[in-house]
């Protein structure tokens, strides 16, 4: 990672250049900056549900009212390359669609054994990174 890149939002959250990233949940509220930034930082533009294959990255934006996010998890994340990791994003406490920290832990059973703790991303939302534990980070 260059030392520009570890000054963005998008580096300081763990993306870097080369890196497939998945988006899911995607609406009109989603924070347009950020999403230029990892674009920017991967050097690519990210990918939909659509995508068959391999990824790096599950950027899931997540909001209450959007279901089930343990389903959302064990439906649409697609397998993780070495070192993957999925990034949940949800409106910070405040916001419209607020998920308390308890929804998302409800869900990281099912999709991976490692919660890293949450952190700003953003003026309004907050990231929590899941983790194969078995991967080096």
């Amino acid at each position: 990672m260059t030392d520009s890149t570890a000054l963005t939002l998008a580096g300081r959250l763990g993306f870097r250049a080369g890196q497939v990233v998945l988006e899911i949940g995607y609406h009109d509220d989603v924070d347009q900056t950020l999403r230029e930034d990892i674009e920017k930082v991967t050097g690519q533009s990210m990918v939909d549900e659509d995508r068959r294959g391999w990824v790096d990255v599950v950027l899931v934006w997540h909001r209450e009212g959007d279901g089930d996010l343990a389903d959302t998890l064990a439906d649409t994340v697609p397998p993780l390359t070495d070192g993957g990791y999925v990034l949940i994003l949800t409106p910070k406490p405040g916001w419209e669609g607020h998920v308390a920290p308890s929804g998302i832990a409800e869900a990281v059973p099912v999709a991976s054994p490692a919660q890293a703790p949450s952190v700003s991303a953003g003026d309004n939302w907050t990231a929590t990174r899941l983790m194969d534990p078995r991967t080096k980070h």
